[in-house]
């Protein structure tokens, strides 16, 4: 998959955060279109083309997501398991961005489905170990969620 051709969902409420996954993509050179949305029901609302996001050119569906879990409105929990109960986006990565480091959230991510789990703040490596997997074919455990 090319790089440029990435459209990114970027799920996070925190400005320093959005910041830094955004400085942390460019160094990585993972080039694409980011879009924002800084809660949980906006992700839902991107997601089925609804309301504000209705214009499919201006907000096309993303090839990768990068979710927060502690969300407003609807939590990144809620919003992780609605993505997986679509067969529309069964294959869609999700990787998650959360400052918890604890097992039972790890756990629970893996659970619901995403591909990957992250502790903040966004690291350049952290970006580069996304782009390697969405390289790879969708096959096999996802690499940091391991038991």
């Amino acid at each position: 998959m090319n790089d440029r051709s990435q459209i990114i969902l970027l799920v996070e409420d925190s400005p320093d955060d959005v910041f830094f996954l955004s400085h942390a993509l460019q160094k990585a050179r993972m080039l694409g279109t980011v879009h924002v949305v800084t809660d949980g029901q906006q992700a839902l609302d991107y997601l089925q083309g609804i309301g504000q996001y209705a214009d499919r050119v201006a907000f096309p569906l993303p090839t990768v997501i990068f979710l927060d879990l502690k969300l407003p409105l609807v939590s990144g929990f809620d919003v992780l398991a609605w993505i997986r109960n679509q067969p529309a986006f069964s294959l869609l990565p999700v990787y998650v961005l959360s400052g918890s480091a604890e097992e039972r959230d790890r756990a629970k991510v893996r659970e619901l489905g995403a591909k990957d789990y992250f502790v903040k703040p966004p690291q350049r490596a952290m970006v580069l170990q996304v782009m390697e997997s969405l390289q790879q074919p969708a096959s096999g455990a996802p690499s940091g969620l391991e038991s």
